[in-house]
């Protein structure tokens, strides 16, 4: 299949002169519409508009270019005698290559302040239909959607004449992803500004894109890459990695964990997870103090832990760690003589988080055949309903409420035990609350004495508040709800415990 002509329309200019010599010294014949042909042409190369081709003017301020049949002919002709034929009886000349890449929708909707027309202007159409016109035509024309294919294909037009077949292949794979992809984030884009209305519609979609292999995903047989949701604008594959080997799959689960709890404080905030779950979590009147004191909640789990703090680190804060063995460290920036003092740590991970500009409308948990879609757990009980004799103190209810916020992120049952702004203890991943109880206490110690207790849901029996009381617990903070509450807060009562339902459980599976 030789190449002699190549159709050329990109809003992405990078290396589009370079491409378009390398095919005019090849004797490819250019066509080119509105800003692309004139930048080939004021390189000093030849081109065919489109709309001489077509005989047919740009209209509607350039929406419509090269959606007109002379073009799309040239692309969908089979290589058959009764398709070239009849191309030859209507003067149209057969199509090539194609070189497109799309308007930047994605750019445009993380650009603070871009209105809806801004928005809707750079959804694409003449751009994708000659994609797909190209890429369902693989049998003869090749098609380039990514400036870092031009030197393959030019590679192949050098050494071979023509694209291979298994080239084509390739390309028209990627550019059907490529389009799929940009339609699910003007999709995504549009059911997150509320044009489908309430509830989830009948059919939603996800595009992501890879961002890097990983040398493993949980374990060492296990193949994984990370990837970034197209058009997200926040999360950890957004993060920058300014120091450090690569993240491994365990580390970027841990990270997101460590992120999500220090995001949910405006006040300075670290948190320090181990297995996906937080060790240790404290909010502060600085960052140093609060690390201090989130270390302190389990030191011995905090050894290989993640760390998350929502305050760029200074230079005390790296002192502050001391000697622990930290896996990465994340924080929305750092001080040049922060960065000095964590290069002497070889093994850390140092990265920069940029701050989240958007909540996604939805939370996706693939499982095998299908997906699970929800949306995120954003809740915080506003109304607390006291429901034990004595009143929670107001130092009490700043424990609770604090405690109740580390654990949402907890993976259930979850119970925290906490003294002021900062856990003491915490029990996770246990398949009744009572366990969860005894592990939190026991990690706690004696600081269990007068700690506030946070439960992620309700306690279905007494004896999770019986086991509490007996550490020294003070008040409880739990969703209420089980058909033996009255149990629940009489036991509660009989040992002086203040009680507050939230109404609200927050289970993390």
């Amino acid at each position: 299949m030789k190449v002699k002509r190549a159709l050329l329309s990109v809003y992405d200019k990078a290396g589009l002169v370079e491409l378009g010599q390398a095919l005019s010294d090849l004797g490819v014949e250019l066509i080119g519409s509105g800003g692309t042909a004139r930048a080939l042409r004021q390189a000093g190369l030849t081109v065919l508009e489109v709309s001489d081709l077509t005989g047919f003017p740009e209209v509607l301020g350039g929406r419509v270019k090269t959606l007109h049949p002379v073009i799309h002919a040239g692309l969908l002709a089979r290589p058959t005698p009764e398709h070239m034929e009849e191309l030859r009886q209507l003067g149209i000349k057969p199509i090539d290559l194609v070189v497109v890449n799309l308007y930047p929708f994605a750019q445009t909707i993380a650009t603070p302040g871009a209105s809806l027309d801004d928005i809707v202007e750079q959804i694409d159409i003449g751009g994708v239909a000659l994609l797909r016109a190209a890429a369902k035509n693989f049998a003869r024309v090749a098609v380039l959607v990514d400036p870092r294919d031009y030197g393959m294909v030019l590679d192949e037009l050098r050494q071979r004449g023509e694209v291979s077949e298994r080239i084509r292949r390739r390309l028209a794979q990627k550019a059907f992803t490529h389009t799929a992809s940009y339609d699910t984030v003007i999709s995504r884009h549009l059911y997150d500004a509320g044009f489908a209305g309430s509830g989830f519609p009948e059919a939603i979609s996800f595009a992501f894109e890879k961002v890097q292999d990983l040398r493993y995903g949980e374990n060492p047989h296990q193949k994984a890459a990370l990837y970034r949701e197209s058009g997200a604008r926040c999360g950890l594959p957004q993060a920058q990695v300014v120091q450090g080997k690569p993240l491994s799959y365990n580390n970027i689960i841990d990270a997101a964990a460590a992120l999500a709890v220090t995001q949910e404080f405006q006040e300075s905030a670290v948190s320090v997870i181990k297995h996906n779950n937080p060790c240790g979590a404290a909010v502060a009147a600085d960052p140093v103090t609060a690390l201090k004191q989130a270390l302190a909640s389990d030191p011995v789990s905090a050894f290989g832990s993640v760390i998350s703090v929502n305050r760029p680190v200074a230079a005390d804060f790296v002192e502050a760690l001391d000697d622990l063995f930290v896996e990465v460290l994340l924080a929305p920036g750092y001080s040049q003589e922060a960065l000095g003092r964590l290069a002497r740590r070889a093994d850390l991970r140092v990265l920069v988080v940029p701050e989240v500009a958007t909540r996604p409308a939805c939370d996706l948990r693939k499982i095998v055949g299908g997906g699970l879609v929800q949306t995120p757990d954003h809740g915080d009980a506003a109304e607390l309903k006291v429901v034990t004799r004595r009143q929670p103190t107001e130092e009490e209810m700043r424990s609770l409420r604090f405690a109740w916020k580390v654990a949402k992120h907890v993976k259930s049952s979850a119970i925290v035990l906490a003294q002021g702004m900062a856990t003491v203890g915490v029990g996770a991943g246990q398949m009744s609350p009572i366990d969860s109880v005894w592990i939190a206490a026991r990690k706690a110690g004696e600081r269990a004495r007068g700690a506030a207790m946070a439960s992620d849901a309700m306690f279905p029996f007494a004896d999770g508040i019986e086991v509490a009381a007996g550490t020294g617990v003070t008040s409880v903070i739990q969703s209420g709800g089980s058909v033996r509450d009255q149990d629940v807060i009489a036991a509660a009562d009989k040992h002086g415990l203040a009680m507050v339902f939230t109404g609200m459980r927050h289970l993390l599976h």
